[in-house]
This record gives structure tokens, C-alpha cells and sequence, in this order.
């Protein structure tokens, strides 16, 4: 299968960012996309809404149906899943997208922001994971790809930001753990992550700031997505891959397309080698 016409896909956070060009990649396709996310009027510092993602992926070709959802709320997550696949007939593919971030030390980690990135990140892919399942295994090709980092105790990835990459690394396990469980019953769960950071209206709002030579566009993990996502759900499961190895396995091989700054060379900022 190289195309997602017709497929239904649940996407969290897919107003904006990576989880938007996600779902813009497949809505060139003709994929039915629901938008899951909890912006419904305009942020003051961040672009985009679960209704203007949705007119952007009517215009892409795709059909829309925009969900108010905070992912925390268990209820809120089964209602939303049940009424996109009562407006598509099922759905085929989940995007555990949403994330909250704080690159912040223990101390100065209120533990109100542990919560809240545990119940996002980590509780937040259960939830979905678990109310999408049962859909999931009535289609035919089934897949869930959350967007998590391989999992690495090398202490540097934990140090200085324990709290983060810990309800990161939530979202590993349950990569882990639930392509294992449904491997026999051919639901492919996946994860994707980028090989340097990628430029989002959400990273400038980290201190610090970023070097835009060092990123690169949100379309690379869109792009890497509906190449994991087209491929036979029996045959690939299990995999931690970064975006430009997903893309190197589907024929590409420039990248340069992909820099905010053409002719730069972002560094390699994952967790573990480029080619592994």
C-alpha cells in the first residue's frame, strides 16, 4: 500500500506542529482525519486550532472532523474515538502525538508539571492507545505511531530534565510493550522521532531560543509518518526510527529541502546512532 486514501486516522495534538503536517500528509492522500487536540480558540503566542488545521486539511484533500479533547480525560478520549468512527466507519490508524514539554531540573519541576506531562505523554498514549484498540484490530491495516524517543539510560538524556524524558519514555514502553502484545493480531505500533530538532511556533517558547541552522521543517516527520504508515502492518512493528532513516528506506535522498536554512547541516541530536 502506498496511499492512505480513504484511511481514518486519529491524531492528537493536530492543530499545529508536527502532529499538523502528520495529518496534512495524509490528507493529500484523501485520509480521513480526526483532529484531537484542546485549542479551539487562538493561542496568544502559538498558531493554529483544531478548526483551522481542519480547513487546511479540507484543502489538502482530505476530510476533517475537529475534536476538543484534553487526552487526560478518559471519557472525553472514548467519546471522541467513538464519534470518528461513527463518521468514517472505524478508524485504521492512530497518531499519539500530543506532548507537553518543560527542559527543566528536579528543583525546578513543580511536581503540578510532572503531572502534567506524565498525564499527556505517558497516560495520555494509554488512553488513546486502549480506546482506539478495538477499532483498530477490526481494520485492515492497523497502526499506532507515537512519537517517542528510542529508549537510552545513558544518564545525559535524564539529566537536567528527569521529568520530561521520564513521561517520554512512557510512551517508549508502551511502544514496546503493545507491539509485543497485539504482534499476533497484525497491529503495527511504531514510533517516530525526529534525528535534530525540529523547527515548531511551540520551540519558541522554550528558553533559550534555538539556532534555525540547527532544524528542521515539520513536513520531514510528516512525510517519514505516511511512510510508516503505508506500509504493511504485519510486516514492520516494534521499530524506534528516526524520521530521515524512514525516509532513506523510501528512496530519499535529499534533505536539504528539509533545513529552515537551505545549505546547512543540522547536528544529530538523538538518542542513539543515526544508523541503527
Amino acid at each position: 500500500m502506498t496511499t492512505l486514501k480513504g484511511k481514518t486516522l486519529f491524531i492528537t495534538g493536530a492543530s499545529r506542529g508536527i502532529g499538523h503536517a502528520i495529518a496534512l500528509a495524509a490528507a493529500r492522500d484523501g485520509a480521513n482525519i480526526a483532529v484531537v487536540a484542546k485549542t479551539t480558540t487562538p493561542h496568544p503566542k502559538l498558531p493554529g486550532t483544531i478548526y483551522t488545521a481542519a480547513e487546511d486539511i479540507e484543502a489538502a484533500g482530505g476530510k476533517a472532523l475537529p475534536l476538543a479533547v484534553d487526552i487526560r480525560d478518559e471519557q472525553a478520549v472514548e467519546a471522541a474515538v467513538a464519534q470518528t468512527a461513527e463518521r468514517f466507519g472505524g478508524i485504521d490508524i492512530l497518531v499519539n502525538n500530543a506532548s507537553a514539554i518543560s527542559l527543566t531540573g528536579t528543583l525546578d519541576t513543580p511536581v503540578k508539571r510532572l503531572d502534567l506531562m506524565w498525564g499527556i505523554n505517558a497516560r495520555g498514549t494509554y488512553v488513546c492507545s486502549r480506546a482506539c484498540l478495538p477499532y483498530l484490530l477490526k481494520a485492515p491495516n492497523p497502526h499506532i505511531l507515537t512519537l517517542a524517543p528510542p529508549p537510552n539510560m545513558d544518564a545525559r538524556w535524564l539529566k537536567g530534565h528527569v521529568a520530561y524524558t521520564m513521561a517520554k519514555y512512557g510512551m517508549s514502553m508502551c511502544v514496546i510493550g503493545m507491539a509485543a502484545e497485539f504482534a499476533d493480531r497484525g497491529v503495527a505500533v511504531n514510533a517516530l522521532w525526529p534525528r535534530t530538532v525540529i523547527l515548531t511556533a511551540a520551540l519558541h517558547m522554550l528558553p533559550g531560543g534555538v539556532d534555525p541552522a540547527r532544524c528542521r521543517k515539520p513536513e520531514i516527520m510528516g512525510d517519514a509518518a505516511h511512510y510508516i504508515l503505508t506500509r504493511d502492518s504485519r510486516s514492520m512493528s516494534g521499530r524506534f526510527i528516526l524520521d530521515e532513516v524512514a525516509l532513506r528506506e523510501a528512496g530519499v535522498t535529499d534533505f536539504d529541502r528539509y533545513n529552515i536554512v537551505p545549505g546547512s547541516h543540522p547536528p544529530d541530536s538523538t538518542v542513539l546512532p543515526r544508523d541503527y
